[in-house]
């Protein structure tokens, strides 16, 4: 197996397989339904992409492949509870179609059962893999926690923004190369290398997803636009621009931005300001590096230049993705 393609049919073969329908219906249906929505299975495609990067046997990588797609939507489930998100994936978020009683519970649930699925690695890998998980799981509460508080901070530093979506959203892509990678029988330094190309790929892809939010083909995008407008969030596009703003304009956004307004003449005024500014070519400037910084680390990791050329490519399709 080579591509991104014959990995990710491959795993999405075994999570089929898998059997989340137990009882209660209520704790285990909204479960069942996440998985099935699928997403783009990104991140444990990668664990197997980094296992057979070493030539490493796939089935041993597989159980924390699932485990790092469960633990995905356990932050994506609670995620959109304090987003107040109605649409993930093009479909109803979990705490909308049932409720967020539910929806917490059953994302609690994806949370331990993500351990049964980790604690299942090899005795010689285990207590490092444990390592990776745990820590990932930590800091991807902690930058979930400054999302929060910067949405009350006026002060928020475009350094402080870049730090919270490390923790949030990057450091499981870092994690789920770091762990396919020790599976697969890498060295302490290739993993390391490996991490650090997931963690750049992982911030540039959140920089995009930033971008989409705001100047996305909603059809293709699978969410509202401007839902980071219209919740106050003080993302990388919002920052420049202040940088960036005169006067009157940081005036406005900042108001703008402390407004419980959430109709699409707020999305539409902010959008605007952020074409004066030229925000959008920014951002994609800013992408750029990130996804260059991410290949130079892959570039010194000791395997093949075929292999590697298929996690070039992924990262190519992260940063330049319409969705």
């Amino acid at each position: 197996m080579k591509d991104f393609n014959a990995y990710a049919n491959y795993f999405e073969q075994h999570i089929k397989t898998q059997r989340f329908d137990h009882q209660p219906n209520e704790l285990y249906e909204p479960i069942q339904y996440t998985i099935s929505l699928s997403g783009k299975r990104i991140r444990p495609v990668l664990t197997l992409m980094a296992c057979g990067l070493f030539d490493g046997n796939l089935e041993s990588a597989l159980p924390q492949a699932i485990a790092i797609e469960l633990f995905h939507n356990f932050t994506l489930i609670h995620d959109d509870i304090m987003d107040n998100a109605p649409i993930r994936r093009g479909k109803k978020t979990v705490y909308k179609k049932w409720n967020t009683n539910i929806a917490i519970l059953s994302g609690d649930t994806l949370f331990a059962l993500a351990y049964q699925y980790v604690q299942l690695a090899d005795k010689d890998t285990l207590p490092e893999v444990l390592s990776v998980f745990n820590k990932t799981a930590i800091e991807v509460c902690e930058g979930q926690q400054y999302d929060l508080n910067y949405e009350a901070e006026s002060n928020v530093t475009v350094e402080q923004y870049i730090e919270m979506i490390r923790l949030k959203t990057a450091v499981l892509f870092g994690a789920s190369l770091k762990i396919g990678s020790l599976i697969g029988g890498a060295s302490i330094e290739d993993a390391k290398n490996l991490y650090e190309f997931g963690l750049n790929i992982g911030i540039g892809f959140q920089l995009k997803d930033d971008l989409l939010d705001t100047f996305g083909d909603e059809n293709l995008f699978g969410k509202i636009l401007g839902g980071d407008i219209i919740s106050n969030k003080k993302t990388f596009l919002y920052l420049k621009a202040l940088e960036k703003a005169s006067e009157q304009e940081k005036t406005d956004l900042r108001l703008h931005y402390s407004s419980a307004n959430n109709s699409e003449d707020k999305v539409e005024k902010v959008k605007a300001i952020f074409t004066r500014l030229n925000i959008n070519e920014t951002a994609i400037t800013e992408i750029d590096k990130y996804f260059k910084k991410g290949i130079h680390y892959l570039d010194m990791v000791n395997a093949s230049e075929e292999n590697k050329e298929n996690l070039r490519e992924v990262a190519r399709k992260m940063i330049n993705r319409e969705k």
